[in-house]
């Protein structure tokens, strides 16, 4: 049984955080409490300040290189850098927080870093991993956990070090329906047994409304617009919800469903510009699937599913040109080839620029300019098109126009993923591979990149995305291929 903690209060007086090269403040003028043991799911547009909130509580913004603050920030009514210890943070990309190689050491690693005694440590590493669900030896490998198993390693790890306040950023972001339970429950066990205050940051109300006690909603100014009682502020506050882009349980979105039955797109007719013919695909030489057979349509949208580990990225990548198969081949038609080897793998980045473009599920593993609109130009200067209009116009299509001389590292996640989104369609490929193209993105955001999607794909793109999204899939799932668990079947199912 998890030791009960001491929880912990939160108090910002007209606080604010701006990142350096930036004009606008991420949050400003912030004025709020959260009384010790309140558990508050917090909401807002991307990019309205949630996460670097979460940043600033856990005392992870950086100094004065990374950005200025104003007014005052507290924990327990000291800053939190003054407070090593009390605040957790868990982030959403399961992968980024796995340190070590075992189970055991990975939970441990935190308690260490604050100086447990040795001999306190290990009790807390079994009682965390008890609290949160994870029944597996403490020798267990890392590399062998899903992405609901991760992020309960990573609960884990923050709840060993017994922190008054735990901050979740999105921690469902990326995970399977099941992944998402896995989490939820475990975050509901941990609270329950700690009596933790809790902020978790969220884009889908549904998933935490009924765990929480309280919902805050920040607006486009990063500002707090409404608050209170989830139920009360969902039925209260629902158009300022729907402005802020918030996910209102319920609320219609207003696009097409997806046109299942064949071709629709109005491009030119043509074989499918690229197909799998008895592929196995793995990774370090170790196969996850053989004898994969599956075409990409031109002027159709796929949507790839399956389970956390099922290898739906490493499917991705392989279409994309950028792993080697194990087995069989990917196979691009003549047109999409265009003189060069059928083969994709053997293209080079240039060449596969305005024929397949693949974005990856970890969007600053892409990032090679310093500004936001130079690395969205990226494509077309390689392409011999230095002064593209689409730069421009995919830039406030996406909502990124007032960030075009921001860094790129410098923004959210759900911005991070537009940008990287944005930069692949300023190439025009005529294949687009998408890994969770929808993860970190508010509702209105959500809404004009499915929209634009829609649109390329209209036009004769034959467009795949690995999603968990079920409105995306409703929305773009023309055709769906559902990838078992690696070890289960070994063919996708179409």
């Amino acid at each position: 049984m998890t030791a009960h903690i001491a929880p912990s209060g939160v108090a910002a007086r007209g606080w604010g955080w701006r990142h350096a090269g930036r004009r606008r403040w991420a949050l400003e003028s912030l004025d709020l409490d959260i009384e010790p043991g309140e558990r508050v799911l917090l909401v807002g547009p991307s990019g309205g300040g949630k996460s670097t909130l979460l940043h600033a509580l856990a005392g992870v913004n950086g100094g004065a290189e990374e950005g200025e603050s104003a007014g005052t920030l507290t924990i327990d009514g000291e800053p939190p850098e003054a407070q090593r210890g009390r605040a957790g943070l868990v982030l959403q990309d399961p992968d980024s927080q796995v340190i070590l190689a075992r189970v055991g050491d990975d939970v441990a690693f935190g308690c260490e870093n604050l100086g447990v005694p040795r001999d306190e440590i290990w009790p807390r590493v079994r009682e965390a991993l008890e609290a949160v669900g994870l029944e597996l030896a403490l020798d267990h490998p890392t590399s062998r956990l899903s992405g609901g198993q991760k992020q309960r390693l990573a609960l884990a790890g923050a709840l060993a070090m017994r922190p008054g306040l735990l901050l979740l950023d999105e921690p469902t972001a990326n995970l399977d329906p099941n992944g998402v339970a896995e989490v939820r429950a475990a975050v509901g066990r941990v609270l329950d047994r700690s009596g933790a205050t809790l902020v978790v940051v969220e884009h889908r109300v549904d998933v935490w409304q009924d765990l929480v006690h309280r919902m805050i909603v920040l607006g486009r100014d990063g500002r707090v617009v409404a608050d209170g009682a989830p139920g009360r502020v969902l039925s209260t506050a629902r158009d300022a919800l729907l402005d802020a882009g918030v996910w209102v349980p319920g609320a219609p979105l207003d696009v097409a469903p997806a046109r299942t039955g064949g071709r629709h797109g109005s491009g030119p007719a043509h074989a499918a510009p690229l197909a799998a013919r008895s592929l196995a695909i793995g990774r370090d030489e170790t196969v996850l699937h053989r004898d994969l057979e599956l075409e990409l349509s031109a002027g159709a949208s796929t949507v790839l599913t399956g389970p956390n580990g099922a290898g739906k990225s490493t499917l991705a990548l392989t279409l994309g040109g950028l792993l080697r198969p194990l087995g069989g081949r990917v196979e691009a038609s003549e047109s999409l080839a265009g003189g060069l080897s059928r083969e994709p793998i053997a293209w080079r980045s240039k060449q596969l620029l305005s024929r397949i473009g693949t974005v990856f599920q970890e969007p600053e593993h892409q990032f090679v300019a310093r500004t936001v609109r130079d690395e969205i130009a990226v494509a077309a200067k390689a392409l011999g098109r230095k002064e593209d209009p689409r730069v421009d116009e995919v830039m406030q299509r996406l909502r990124l126009d007032h960030l075009a001389a921001a860094n790129p590292f410098t923004l959210s996640g759900g911005e991070q993923r537009r940008l990287t989104v944005a930069s692949a369609l300023v190439a025009r490929p005529r294949v687009l591979i998408l890994d969770e193209p929808t993860f970190g993105q508010d509702r209105l955001t959500w809404l004009e990149l499915v929209r634009l999607l829609r649109e390329l794909v209209d036009d004769g793109t034959a467009l795949l995305s690995v999603t968990h999204d079920a409105a995306y899939r409703a929305a773009l799932g023309d055709q769906a291929i559902e990838l078992v668990a690696a070890g289960g079947a070994q063919r996708a199912a179409a």
